[in-house]
């Protein structure tokens, strides 16, 4: 079947795109902090023991990122003057109350991720995936005093009522769909999509590639040199996307400190948030009313 959420839109047909004070490339560090489910296969280390119950190599190596590399994590953004997108499943808000605390000490912007990085929404009705997200939602609020603005399904996972759900939850931007280097519509009233990367993020880089930490830097900084390029005429969003229980093993810890150290250096980067560039998007490309969308012949507002 056809894809309905949005249309096709050729970057280089597209009014400029300008972010603040002339800067090129708005930059964010997507931090995930999820929680798994002990007795449920999920992102793994070594394959062979993933359908154990349990499983404690590939749960253990998850849990260390909140036992642990979190802290490394906070400790690095710290330095570099970075507030985080933290991408956080509803379940992190009573079980690790120590990085929610510190989350909102420095002021990090909360996008919602489910309920743990076990549950996916496939297969639910709509009424079930209402409620499902009414809870993640109302849950994230309660505990970070932010109600979210933005979502990335566990695993980047939707379904088709997704989008539509939450934006009458009051969300207005989901991170799934990464198709672009550019915030863009989807036609759901008052929803769009801001850019994710699964490439430029250390699950793919590490478990999916092996690579080594030397090699992450220089994805970085390759990343970022043709992005500032292309955005000589219009604007560009980079996002870093980072798990706590990769990134910051002993071993990769310091490339990260120089990924960081290189890209706040540019002068042309907005260091920004998920929520920033969303807001920065909206406010420079209202959204039009349904009638002013069908009298202008654009996409189908859900």
């Amino acid at each position: 079947m056809d894809n309905h959420l949005y249309d096709y839109s050729a970057i280089v047909d597209r009014p400029a795109l300008q972010w603040p004070d002339g800067k090129r490339v708005a930059f964010y560090v997507g931090l995930n902090i999820e929680h798994y489910q002990v007795d449920k296969p999920s992102t793994s280390i070594f394959g062979g023991t993933a359908g154990l119950q349990p499983d404690p190599l590939n749960y253990g190596w998850r849990d260390y990122g909140l036992r642990v590399g979190i802290w490394r994590m906070i400790a690095a953004l710290d330095r570099h003057g970075i507030r985080a997108s933290a991408i956080i499943n509803s379940d992190v808000c009573s079980r690790y109350p120590q990085v929610i605390k510190a989350g909102i000490e420095r002021g990090w912007a909360w996008v919602a991720h489910g309920q743990d990085n076990s549950t996916f929404q496939s297969g639910m009705s709509r009424e079930e995936e209402t409620a499902y997200l009414k809870n993640v939602v109302s849950t994230i609020e309660a505990h970070t005093g932010c109600k979210p603005q933005g979502w990335l399904g566990p695993a980047l996972t939707e379904t088709s009522n997704t989008p539509e759900v939450l934006a009458k939850l009051g969300l207005n931007y989901v991170l799934d769909w990464c198709s672009d280097d550019q915030p863009f519509d989807l036609n759901v009233d008052g929803m769009m999509s801001v850019p994710y990367s699964i490439e430029v993020n250390d699950v793919t880089l590490f478990s999916g590639r092996n690579l080594r930490g030397k090699d992450f830097l220089q994805v970085v900084k390759d990343q970022y040199e043709q992005l500032s390029k292309d955005a000589a005429d219009s604007g560009r969003v980079m996002a870093l996307c980072l798990h706590p229980f990769i990134i910051n093993q002993p071993f990769r810890h310091k490339y990260l400190e120089m990924a960081l150290e290189f890209i706040t250096a540019q002068p042309d980067a907005w260091i920004t948030t998920s929520d920033d560039i969303a807001a920065h998007y909206r406010a420079a490309n209202p959204r039009l009313l349904p009638a002013e969308s069908t009298a202008q012949g654009s996409g189908s507002v859900v």
